[in-house]
């Protein structure tokens, strides 16, 4: 096979969650561990940091690794969803996997895939810890995918894991309150290993206590420890999000290529993961942590977080999509200078639209389109429901449509943005 036919296979052949949903949802760990016998158990030959969490998992892998690449280590990085490359799950220092990896891979192991019968996830994970093993990287920043307790990446060691934050999303498979949802993102804590939590949140703190004192694991809430203030975009050569950090004992500033005000809520995060690494044998230089942070774009390829793709009219991609992300991109959409808003909205069906739309500005123009993936709303149901909320707009048969009529109608002072769904912006970009 080449590359595009094994693509054509994993796509086919594999169920995949995020073009189904939660039909792909595998809720045990089994394949995954039959996967990592019949690789040579690849996930405990490299150290790794493991990071769950509703929003904000993301953009603080990416942290992460960007700061590991500029203390020189070979970091691997495995993420998900990809937007316009399947490449883009797993990455060493930024560069993506080689296609013909991908392919060796598929032909090596069809057969025993076709007796283990792994979802779409199930081998990616596989694929990610066998090319991290064979690369001998220094460490790989693993993103979990759904969940935590029962997500497939959930068979590593790692030195350190990271819950960022706790809000709605998935539901139907986690849970219907924040304690169902903290308590399975709070399955990644193991036993005698430090976990991070990225904010604090009154009404579930106590279930990521508990659960560290189950497993004697050492807690830390991040944003108890550091105080990001002064937040502002600055311009340089190309913009930048400035910012003040407040330690216990000293204040540090930064920027980020990462222009999104939401950020500063993964920042602390990162911070103490460095903190520890460097309890734990690595060298990690506050120089090497500002370079990584101001750096992280250009040193990951990081996609779709307040991404600016045009400046007349201001053209952005932001792939919030559930209330929490949706709320801070509301926050960063009033603090960013417009006159009207054109907002490009496709989402997919397995998410609460009806609070989402809720919340959205009623004086905004809307160009309803609907992702090339099964999961996606269809438009029509989407400018219906929308329509009952207050806003008014168009329906268009694809993003790019959506996107040209948006981009045709906004005056040089209006914000075109892309949004809804990571698969908008995937094909908005």
């Amino acid at each position: 096979m080449n590359y595009q036919q094994t693509l054509d296979y994993l796509y086919t052949q594999l169920p995949m969650f995020q073009r189904i949903g939660s039909a792909a949802y595998k809720a045990n760990l089994d394949n995954t561990i039959a996967l990592c016998d019949l690789l040579g158990n690849p996930e405990k030959k490299f150290k790794s940091i493991h990071i769950a969490g509703t929003n904000g998992k993301g953009s603080t892998s990416h942290f992460i690794a960007s700061i590991l690449q500029s203390a020189g280590l070979k970091v691997g990085l495995y993420t998900s969803p990809h937007l316009k490359d399947f490449r883009e799950r797993i990455k060493i220092n930024g560069e993506m996997i080689p296609e013909q990896s991908v392919v060796d891979f598929v032909e090596k192991y069809k057969t025993n895939f076709e007796k283990i019968q792994p979802s779409f996830f199930e081998m990616t994970v596989g694929l990610a810890f066998d090319y991290f093993a064979s690369q001998n990287v220094d460490i790989a920043v693993i993103e979990v995918g759904l969940g935590g307790r029962l997500d497939s990446t959930n068979v590593i060691a790692p030195i350190c894991s990271v819950i960022t934050n706790i809000s709605f999303d998935h539901s139907a498979i986690l849970g219907n309150t924040l304690q169902q949802i903290a308590a399975e993102k709070a399955g990644i804590i193991k036993p005698k290993t430090p976990v991070i939590i990225g904010e604090t949140q009154a009404e579930i703190k106590t279930v990521f206590i508990e659960k560290a004192k189950q497993n004697n694991a050492p807690i830390a809430f991040a944003d108890e420890k550091w105080k990001i203030s002064n937040v502002h975009p600055i311009q340089q050569k190309k913009p930048y999000l400035a910012m003040d950090v407040l330690g216990l004992t000293k204040t540090i500033q930064l920027e980020s290529e990462l222009l999104g005000l939401y950020q500063q809520k993964n920042i602390p995060a990162v911070l103490s993961v460095m903190e520890i690494l460097n309890q734990n044998g690595f060298t990690i230089s506050e120089k090497n942590t500002a370079d990584g942070i101001k750096n992280v774009v250009t040193q990951t390829g990081l996609l779709g977080r307040w991404q600016i793709l045009a400046s007349n009219p201001l053209t952005v991609a932001d792939t919030a999509h559930n209330e929490a992300g949706i709320k801070e991109l509301l926050l960063q959409i009033k603090q960013t200078p417009h006159n009207h808003l054109h907002f490009i909205l496709g989402m997919v069906n397995d998410k609460d639209i009806t609070t989402i739309l809720a919340l959205l500005p009623k004086n905004a123009s809307y160009y309803y389109c609907k992702a090339n993936i099964p999961r996606a709303l269809n438009a029509e149901n989407l400018a219906l429901q929308a329509k009952n909320l207050g806003l008014s707009g168009k329906i268009f048969t694809s993003v790019v449509e959506a996107l040209k009529a948006a981009k045709s109608a906004a005056k040089s002072d209006d914000m075109v943005l892309i949004g809804g769904s990571t698969f908008t912006v995937a094909e908005g970009i």
